[in-house]
This record gives C-alpha cells, sequence and structure tokens, in this order.
C-alpha cells in the first residue's frame, strides 16, 4: 500500500504512461532525445503543478493557525536548545523560499526573540517544508525524504544554537531592534471559510511566483536526462570526482529557486549517475543560500554575522552531502 501511494499517487506514474502513450500516439519515439525531452518536461511540470497546488493549500490552511504574533508567543516560551528546534519546526509551515522568510525573521528579531533561535527558523524555512517531503516522497522515496527533511533541521538547530553561542547581537542592523512593534489586537478567530480563502489565496499567490522556476527547472532537467551523457555527469558528479559534494555546493549558492524548482534538476543529474550527496547537497544550497536572499540579508545582519551564516550553511550542507555519498548505497 506505501509503495502505491509512493508511485501512483505522490509519484504520478500513471501520469507518465499517460503522456507517454499520448506522445508514441503522435509518432514521437520516447526512447530518443526529443521524445524523452518532451515527455519528461510534461510530466514533470504536471505532477509538480498539481502536487504543488494541493500541498500549499493544505500547508497555508495549517498556516493560519500561526499568524505571526502567535508564533512568536509560542516561540518566546521555550528557551535552550529546545527553542532552536521549535524554531526550526515552525520553519516548516512558512514560507517556501528564502527571501520570503526574511521578513519574519525581521519580524521576529525585534521582537526580542534570541537571535539563534531565529536563525534556525531562517535556514529551516526555506530548506525544509512540509511541501518538499511529500515531493522528495514521490521523486525519491521515503527514506531520502525523511533524512533529507532531519538533515536539514540538524542544520538549522545546529547553526542557530552556534551563532546563539557566539553572542553575535551586536552584529544586527540596529534598525532592527528599534523598529516599533505594532499593536497587536486580540485576532479574531478565523471560520473555516476564512481560512480555506486565505489558503486558496496563498496557493495561487506562490503559485504565480514559483511557476517559471518551475518551468526553468524541468527544462533544465529535461536537458540533463536526454542531451548529456551519462558518462559526464558520472565524471563530475559521480564516485570518480572526491569534490563532487563541495562542487555542487558552491554551484547551488548563487542560484534563485526554491525546492518545487530544483527536484527536476536533481531527479535528473540522479538519473544519470550522479551520486546522491552531491544532488542532495545542490538543492539545499540553492534553496537555502541564494544571492537574492543573502543581498537582502546583508541590509538587516553586519558582514561578521551574514559571512558566519554563510560559513555555517555551507560547512553543514558539504557535510551532510558526504555522509548521504556514505549511505547512499543503504537509501537507495
Amino acid at each position: 500500500m506505501f509503495t502505491f501511494i509512493q508511485r501512483e499517487i505522490l509519484g504520478m506514474k500513471w501520469l507518465s504512461v499517460v503522456f507517454g502513450d499520448l506522445l508514441a500516439a503522435v509518432g514521437l519515439d520516447l526512447n530518443g532525445p526529443v521524445g524523452g525531452s518532451i515527455h519528461f518536461f510534461l510530466y514533470d511540470v504536471s505532477k509538480i503543478t498539481i502536487l504543488l497546488c494541493v500541498l500549499i493549500f493544505l500547508i497555508s490552511y495549517i498556516q493560519s493557525f500561526f499568524p505571526p504574533e502567535r508564533s512568536r508567543k509560542l516561540l518566546g516560551n521555550v528557551h535552550g536548545i529546545g527553542a532552536n528546534v521549535l524554531g526550526a519546526l515552525l520553519g516548516t509551515v512558512t514560507p517556501f523560499c528564502s527571501c520570503s522568510s526574511i521578513p519574519l525573521f525581521m519580524g521576529f528579531t525585534s521582537a526580542g526573540l534570541p537571535l539563534g533561535v531565529t536563525f534556525s527558523f531562517l535556514i529551516s524555512s526555506p530548506m525544509v517544508d512540509l511541501g518538499s517531503l511529500i515531493l522528495l516522497i514521490g521523486v525519491f522515496g521515503y527514506r531520502i525524504a525523511f533524512l533529507y527533511v532531519l538533515v536539514g533541521l540538524g542544520i538549522a538547530v545546529a547553526g542557530g544554537t552556534v551563532i546563539e553561542r557566539l553572542h553575535l547581537e551586536a552584529e544586527v542592523a540596529d534598525f532592527i531592534y528599534h523598529a516599533p512593534l505594532s499593536a497587536q489586537a486580540a485576532a479574531p478567530e478565523l471560520t473555516v471559510s476564512d481560512r480555506c480563502r486565505y489558503a486558496w489565496e496563498q496557493m495561487t499567490g506562490t503559485f504565480q511566483r514559483v511557476f517559471p522556476y518551475i518551468l526553468a527547472g524541468v527544462a533544465v532537467g529535461a536537458m540533463i536526462h536526454n542531451w548529456i551523457p551519462e558518462a559526464v555527469i558520472g565524471e563530475i558528479l559521480g564516485v570518480h570526482n572526491p569534490f563532487g559534494v563541495v562542487l555542487a555546493t558552491l554551484v547551488g549558492v548563487p542560484m534563485y529557486a526554491d525546492i518545487f524548482g530544483t527536484i527536476p534538476v536533481a531527479e535528473a543529474l540522479l538519473g544519470k549517475g550522479a551520486l546522491l550527496g552531491p544532488v542532495l547537497s545542490f538543492m539545499m544550497a540553492v534553496t537555502t543560500l541564494s544571492l537574492p536572499s543573502l543581498i537582502m540579508l546583508k541590509k538587516v545582519v553586519k558582514p561578521k554575522l551574514l559571512y558566519t551564516f554563510v560559513a555555517i550553511c555551507v560547512s553543514g550542507i558539504i557535510f551532510v552531502g558526504y555522509v548521504f555519498n556514505l549511505f547512499q548505497h543503504v537509501l537507495m
């Protein structure tokens, strides 16, 4: 039953068969580069779009129970490493990209939450979310998906804890601490209809924002899957290159995408012989350390804290990549 759910509901293998039959009916060779690319593109765009809309609606409905003020109070009632864990977990039900996480990070910091907790949230929010868990199960299987989420949360908790221990509060821009807190009136209890309306608006807004990246990601994935020889990918990101994890991480850092746009690229790379570590390190680097988000973050933290944040994330992602390489034979 679990295999059926993974393959036919989350992985939508039936949809692959449908597109394959349609393309074969019009005379395209699915084993050729052109037919294979078109099939990969249609199948992955459709699959990710369906899952994306359903997941964002459900997650946004959950989010409606955790407005920023309630989240701030929740985090403010927990201390120590438990607060970092809670901050990382809260990131799993909040924005889907690093740029949209920064305003919440600013609000939490200005409200007086510990700096380490806010950074645990900032790392976790784009890297790990409920949507990525479901998509990863459909593409890579439940073992890799759950381990990816666990190590992502581990990086978030460890990163926030290290930043907390370094006492870098003075490295936050002064205007953040002096920002006036808006008066928080008691929010009325939302009805089911209100929550559904909010979830619908979040779904349509997020879809419009990320769909171009889905198209770009699937197009790149189709090119890798059908046009680049397996030997080339193997030489760069396979067993013959011990620095594949480092290379994948450094290539992913300046890019801007979210988990939905990187999964088809990762799927194609893995299918072409890349090791699991470089593939997942690339995904983590793209979603956590995009260049636009670092530019935004530079406006609210000083260079020392920014460089510390980047160094912690890059080091953690590279370490995790080599761990995945070590246990790939068990996971796949």
